[in-house]
């Protein structure tokens, strides 16, 4: 069958889609991937071919960053993608409501590869949780809002028969974490399913890995690996960074890929990257500090790594949350208690035990093999109509 991924073309939410598309390649499938045109080496890198989204008419529509303004763009190219290479089934990326209605318009299965973590109200359960970090009922609100305005504008009549999250859910919608990062006795909404990490990325470069191999080497301290995020307006987290790595017992390598221009004090251990991979960065480290996003969340935990989390907003206090309460990660504290924090991450066995566990219960999942099984299984019980589209 052909199948059209047509995920967000950053690498935290293209990498696992990747993940799924090489292995239905292998099972013989026809996969193609719309995404913009820097994403083709790592397209073609996964085997897969790519179809550049601004040929489609949707420049700009698979940028996260602009997830609330490209909506429509990006229904245009996914219908326009999926009718020219006689896609049967979607792949796609929460907060892709272009692609979700595209399916919808088309007949198409829509299978949605999620976070970590389920971001919105669970079906029973869950009603202990602190509210004020997890904002289930808010972040769904403000999804459906966008989306609804979305649909508005592309003509397709309102659905007010469906529970309020099954827009969003798809054919299915593939959480990368487990149960160990839901709130204790939850029930994942209908349509929600755990399948792991979906783990891949672009080999690493020889030259840069040297490079940063080097570099650290240089002071022999123990690595943390740092991988920053958006901070949604609030305050960066450098002044801490090169307070915590000046002097200190541990050096860090820091990814910037997503928070803009590095910050580092040349008096601090820090090493910057803007790379297209982390595995090997995480296998050096002894621990990982984040914001609380899934890729490096996931990363450490598929390597063992205790966390530091450091939350700013969106998902990402609603994770961390999940992670320190899953004991693999503690808070990163403001003030004098930050080294005790990267202490007890970096030298911590609990911790170190706990994320082991954790991540070897991620891998049994079944990643990209479970999430194969879902994308198939959306084709194969969604009846054929006589034209031979799907409904």
């Amino acid at each position: 069958m052909n199948v059209l991924l047509c995920p967000f073309s950053d690498p935290g939410y293209l990498y696992p889609v990747l993940a799924a598309g090489i292995e239905l390649r292998r099972r013989g499938h026809t996969v193609a991937v719309l995404a913009r045109r820097g994403a083709a080496g790592a397209v073609a890198e996964a085997g897969l071919t790519a179809l550049d989204a601004a040929e489609y008419g949707g420049k700009g529509a698979f940028s996260v960053d602009r997830w609330m303004l490209s909506g429509h763009e990006q229904y245009r190219a996914v219908i326009a993608a999926a009718r020219d290479t006689e896609a049967v089934a979607l792949v796609t990326s929460a907060l892709c409501h272009g692609a979700l209605l595209a399916g919808e318009a088309l007949g198409l299965p829509v299978t949605v590869l999620g976070f970590a973590a389920h971001l919105w109200p669970y079906k029973a359960g869950g009603d202990d949780e602190p509210q004020h970090v997890v904002r289930r009922e808010w972040r769904l609100r403000e999804l459906l809002h966008h989306y609804h305005l979305l649909r508005d504008r592309t003509g397709l009549p309102r659905r007010d028969n469906r529970p309020a999250d099954r827009p969003l859910i798809g054919a299915g919608l593939l959480l990368r974490g487990g149960p160990a990062l839901e709130y204790p006795g939850a029930v994942l909404p209908d349509g929600v399913r755990h399948v792991g990490p979906c783990h891949w990325e672009p080999g690493p470069g020889p030259a840069e890995l040297g490079r940063v191999s080097r570099l650290l080497a240089r002071t022999g301290k123990p690595v943390v690996y740092v991988h920053l995020s958006r901070v949604f307006g609030g305050t960066s987290l450098w002044p801490r960074l090169n307070a915590m790595f000046t002097g200190g017992p541990y050096q860090a390598v820091v990814e910037v890929g997503r928070s803009g221009a590095s910050q580092a004090d040349p008096r601090a251990d820090i090493v910057t990257v803007r790379l297209p991979w982390m595995d090997p960065l995480v296998e050096m480290s002894h621990a990982v500090l984040t914001s609380g996003t899934s890729a490096p969340v996931l990363a450490a935990l598929r390597h063992g790594r205790p966390l530091v989390v450091a939350p700013a907003a969106s998902e990402q206090p609603l994770l961390a949350e999940a992670c320190v309460r899953a004991g693999v990660a503690v808070r990163l504290p403001a003030g004098d208690d930050e080294g005790a924090a990267l202490a007890a991450a970096v030298t911590g066995e609990p911790l170190r035990r706990r994320a082991r566990w954790l991540g070897s219960r991620l891998r049994d999942a079944g990643e990209a093999a479970a999430a194969a099984d879902l994308v198939v299984s959306t084709v194969s019980s969604t009846p054929a109509t006589r034209t031979g589209t799907r409904r």
